[in-house]
């Protein structure tokens, strides 16, 4: 498969972004994991893909933009579905299954089906779990960079104490990709994007 470039995925990203703070926020965020993940590949000879690693990055927080009112407020309550909506979008716009999978299957360290019934979670019942080292390495990229309000930076230590919250099991699996993939190194992205390191 023939990874679409960045540009196309940019402008998917401005077609649906409904504003241009929306768009600041996600595509860059999008562009961080990317830069993560470049630095992940160098240090883990992990044999990936880069360029779908490259466009999952960039699209796997597409559908965090069907999650805005027309009040421009992000709907917090209902945001564990922006995975799947993004996924919708992906494969709407005409791209393989493979690329949606980046967007339904990066949230957390994976949702099992018992995760979604058990917590009640608003998603269809199903497993949404990374499978293909180049799903993996886009979810836990993810891991070290937040959109919260301000971004930050998420070193593996504070994102291994906040997982751990959510049971052993999902410790483990984040300490697995830990092992895999390594640490990046963030301070350099942190300085130059102007985000906090926590």
């Amino acid at each position: 498969m023939a990874a679409p470039s960045a540009d196309d995925i940019r402008e998917l990203h401005e077609k649906y972004a409904t504003s241009a703070e929306a768009f600041d926020l996600v595509f860059t965020h999008c562009e961080i994991v990317w830069s993560i993940a470049e630095q992940l590949i160098a240090v883990s000879d992990c044999g990936v893909d880069a360029d779908l690693v490259r466009a999952g990055c960039l699209l796997h927080d597409i559908g965090v933009y069907r999650l805005y009112g027309r009040d421009g407020v992000l709907d917090q309550q209902n945001y564990v579905r922006h995975g799947v909506l993004g996924h919708e979008i992906v494969v709407d716009e005409g791209f393989p299954e493979e690329l949606g999978r980046f967007c339904s299957c990066h949230t957390g360290v994976g949702l099992t089906q018992q995760d979604v019934e058990r917590q009640r979670l608003p998603l269809p019942p199903a497993d949404y779990l990374a499978a293909s080292v180049e799903e993996q390495l886009v979810t836990y990229a993810d891991k070290f960079h937040s959109k919260t309000t301000p971004p930050k930076f998420v070193t593996a230590d504070s994102y291994a104490t906040y997982i751990s919250r959510f049971g052993d099991d999902k410790l483990a699996a984040f300490q697995a990709l830990r092992n895999t993939f390594g640490a990046p190194d963030l301070a350099g992205l942190a300085a130059a994007h102007q985000h906090a390191l926590a």
